[in-house]
């Protein structure tokens, strides 16, 4: 599951930094949306199986039990100390540290 996160961590970012580069020199942003939009249903569907109670809140133990990356990194993901972590919050901070790579 870490090595699959990863993969998915990089695929974001290639998606990211190749789309600026495709659109320079390819008229192609399909291939990299359609990457991209595989991601996040890759990423939606793995916190939709972590989130046991199906409310859209993924705590600690849910990510130690699904999502060992989040599990990892939740403390830097929960940045307003809630006990949960959201989607929105994974993505955003997925995103952030493949930016910064």
């Amino acid at each position: 599951m870490k090595k699959a996160l990863s993969i998915l961590v990089l695929s974001i970012a290639v998606s990211i930094g190749s789309t600026a580069a495709m659109a320079q020199t390819t008229p192609q942003p399909m291939a990299s949306s359609q990457r991209m939009e595989r991601a996040m249903q890759q990423l939606q569907a793995r916190f939709a199986a972590a989130n046991a109670t199906h409310d859209g809140k993924l705590t600690k133990a849910q990510a130690a039990q699904g999502m060992p990356m989040v599990a990892q990194n939740f403390d830097q993901i929960d940045t307003q100390k809630a006990g949960y972590v959201t989607l929105p919050q994974i993505e955003q901070f997925m995103q952030q540290r493949a930016t910064s790579h």
